[in-house]
């Protein structure tokens, strides 16, 4: 029952990440973030090295930043479908470059096949929760899954090719990194940057927003307080599950419709308890004399210094080579 909370929280380790102005490390974020995006999904080799070399500068970060390696994988685990589901859509849709394999594979869903891909998947929901490596059980999973359909050829039903390409199997790879990069980038501004922190830089980010008249105080204190709440919701909810898990109910072992009643009795206290929390944040920002639109004073003053200066000025070197890479090169 033990639910890992990684998004939104902040983990102090006094690195040099931490130190940074939350303004550098916004405008950081958001230039990293256009060097990746600005990167074609393509098999050229130069594309390749590209985003290679974001991920070992990501993971380069994220080690610079003290953050247990541990997170970082915590941090994609919810994503994992995602991951695989965007590969193979890859593989199966991409036609062009060389085979993998000299003849298609030829896969059977079939009377036979069928049954036993549902038992397969029911194993792995009433299994995985129990082993240390999930993440291998969850890829052993999805291949035995493609193995008992090229196996077992008899039965009524229908059969497919699969023919991958190195084209396929190369741009799922990009696309899998991809989303790997953006998760870790993303997760680090989180990790290093306190609530308060997060809410000035992006009040003096978004400022020159304010010439239309966008009121980008309330839209700063919106974000920092929905980063902020989110691991606070998860841990009641975790809170909540092991309340009634001591009471006797199962969240593993029960059938559909009784995990669809399971899940109403859950979500209506982590509805009534975010109405509750939102009350008391009310009360204590009135009782703190905050006012919507009104100049607000801070007790610390935000200066950049050389290390702000070096940390953007590496940034707009890695854009400005994506960019030089990809029109000149």
């Amino acid at each position: 029952m033990n639910m890992k909370i990684n998004i939104g929280q902040y983990i102090p380790t006094n690195s040099f990440i931490h130190k940074l102005d939350p303004r550098t490390k916004i405008i950081s974020l958001v230039i990293l973030l256009i060097s990746l995006f600005s990167i074609p999904i393509n098999v050229d080799t130069k594309n390749l090295i590209l985003m290679g070399s974001l991920l070992i500068f990501s993971v380069f970060l994220n080690t610079l930043a003290k953050i247990p390696i541990k997170r970082l994988f915590l941090g994609l685990r919810p994503l994992l479908f995602l991951l695989t589901f965007t590969f193979l859509i890859q593989l199966f849709t991409i036609n062009t470059g060389s085979n993998i394999f000299d003849e298609p594979l030829k896969m059977h869903l079939s009377i036979y096949t069928i049954p036993l891909i549902v038992i397969t998947l029911l194993i792995y929901n009433l299994v995985k929760n129990y082993l240390p490596f999930r993440t291998i059980f969850f890829f052993l999973t999805v291949f035995i899954i493609f193995f008992i359909q090229y196996i077992i050829k008899s039965g009524f039903g229908t059969t497919y090719n699969f023919n991958p390409t190195y084209d396929g199997l190369i741009r799922g790879l990009f696309l899998f990194v991809r989303i790997m990069i953006t998760v870790i980038l993303t997760s680090l501004l989180t990790f290093t940057t306190m609530t308060t922190d997060l809410n000035f830089g992006f009040e003096k980010v978004m400022a020159p927003l304010k010439i239309v008249r966008v009121p980008v105080e309330v839209f700063a204190m919106m974000l920092s307080l929905i980063l902020r709440y989110i691991p606070t919701l998860l841990f009641e909810a975790d809170k909540i599950m092991k309340a009634q898990a001591s009471r006797g109910l199962d969240f593993k072992e029960s059938k559909l419709r009784e995990k669809i009643t399971q899940i109403i009795a859950l979500l209506i206290p982590i509805f009534l308890i975010s109405i509750t929390r939102a009350e008391e944040l009310s009360d204590a920002m009135e009782a703190r004399g905050y006012v919507i639109g009104a100049k607000r004073s801070r007790i610390d003053e935000y200066n950049f210094n050389f290390k702000d200066f070096i940390s953007i000025t590496i940034s707009i070197i890695i854009i400005t080579g994506v960019f030089l890479v990809r029109f000149l090169v």
